[in-house]
């Protein structure tokens, strides 16, 4: 068990990413009513639904949602609606200490990104977060290494 939640987690690179994307999201641009929601995947639906549709959107957030159960327990209580919505946050935000609720929104955060690495390469991933968050300054987005699906680097 121990070596499947290790290979589940999100790279050490693609954690950080998405801490610095939350911070970006708790400053002047989104109310503080939101900093105990999930604001980045409202920000990324539609670049990925565009992408991959919304079932492609609401199967990946699912999946980056069952990874994250491992590592923060809360978010077991959470459910990806039809809509790709997240459900269950109005209950966890009442139960879940605020560090904790941070906790959960970065590791769902990562796995998304870390799945979408996988799925469709560093690059494509890095010019999406582009598309979602134009004022946000991304270099070395990931790795760091460049991007090994992609041929020509």
């Amino acid at each position: 068990m121990r070596e499947r939640s290790q290979m589940s987690r999100p790279s050490p690179q693609i954690r950080n990413l998405a801490q610095r994307l939350i911070s970006y999201e708790r400053g002047d641009k989104f109310s503080e009513a939101k900093i105990r929601t999930f604001p980045a995947f409202e920000q990324l639906r539609p670049h990925l639904a565009t992408l991959m549709g919304n079932a492609g959107f609401r199967a990946l957030l699912s999946r980056a949602l069952a990874l994250s159960n491992e590592e923060v327990p809360w978010l077991r209580a959470v459910h990806v609606k039809a809509d790709g919505s997240l459900e269950g946050l109005e209950q966890s935000e009442t139960q879940v200490d605020p560090d904790e609720f941070m906790e959960g929104r970065v590791a769902l955060l990562a796995q998304l990104l870390g799945l979408l690495v996988a799925f469709i390469g560093e690059n494509l991933t890095s010019g999406l977060m582009r598309e979602a968050w134009p004022d946000v300054p991304f270099n070395d987005l990931v790795s760091g290494k460049g991007d090994k699906n992609e041929k020509g680097k």
